[in-house]
């Protein structure tokens, strides 16, 4: 069971973007740069049985898990860590019916893709739902190969959005298995930059893989710490 905070927050229209603590936290990072660079306004919560047990803070307020985030018409949902184990599945597949219901116009999902799994110089795959008719910078964006598996919140909600003919797309960057990938987020900002007309400096996200990079403690393609997406 879901439950946003205020209930009358309004949706409508708008489009939905979100990602989580999956390859290279590609996904977090992105939504979480966006949220602090794009002076975005907190409106709304996320209430559920499935909250994780924690909290931070920021800027002289108290920061809740699950949080969302508007700029114009891009509602931006952070996610501050998974759902409490056990109840992933039930919680995302809520959240996919919430959104169905909440007359949100489309839903963009980031994540990471095994930079190992590159056979050309792309940055990036795209997958999405039947419904979703690929547009504007994505029009010609390259879809991701046969066979290759999408896992975490990103199946369960693109599964949802597929079964419901919702419009939904997953933009997937190429990021590193075994540690956070400021690159990959860098690279995924600028997508969503181009689609949605928006301008941010991704400088300090470049400055960071660089010194990352120059610090790699294992080879690329060793344990990956999550199996998501």
């Amino acid at each position: 069971m879901l439950e946003i905070q205020p209930p009358n927050s309004d949706f409508k229209g708008s489009t939905l973007i979100t990602g989580f603590h999956g390859i290279g936290a590609t996904g977090y990072w992105t939504i979480k740069f966006l949220v602090q660079n794009l002076k975005t306004q907190r409106m709304a919560f996320l209430d559920s049985p499935s909250l994780p047990p924690m909290s931070s803070y920021s800027e002289n307020h108290l920061v809740t898990p699950y949080e969302f985030y508007r700029k114009d018409d891009l509602v931006f949902f952070k996610a501050e860590a998974p759902p409490f184990k056990g109840t992933e599945v039930e919680f995302f597949r809520a959240m996919a019916k919430w959104v169905i219901k909440s007359e949100i116009k489309e839903v963009v999902l980031l994540g990471g893709l095994d930079l190992n799994l590159r056979a050309d110089d792309s940055l990036y795959r795209l997958a999405h739902t039947r419904a979703y008719e690929p547009h504007g910078k994505l029009k010609d964006s390259k879809n991701l190969e046969d066979d290759h598996m999408i896992v975490g919140p990103v199946a369960i909600l693109l599964n949802m959005f597929e079964i419901y003919d919702f419009p939904a797309c997953a933009i997937l960057a190429y990021a590193s298995t075994d540690r956070l990938d400021p690159r990959a987020a860098a690279t995924t900002v600028k997508i969503l930059a181009g689609q949605y007309d928006f301008q941010v400096d991704v400088s300090s996200l470049m400055s960071s893989a660089e010194v990352l990079e120059s610090q790699v403690s294992r080879p690329q393609g060793g344990p990956n710490d999550s199996i998501y997406t």
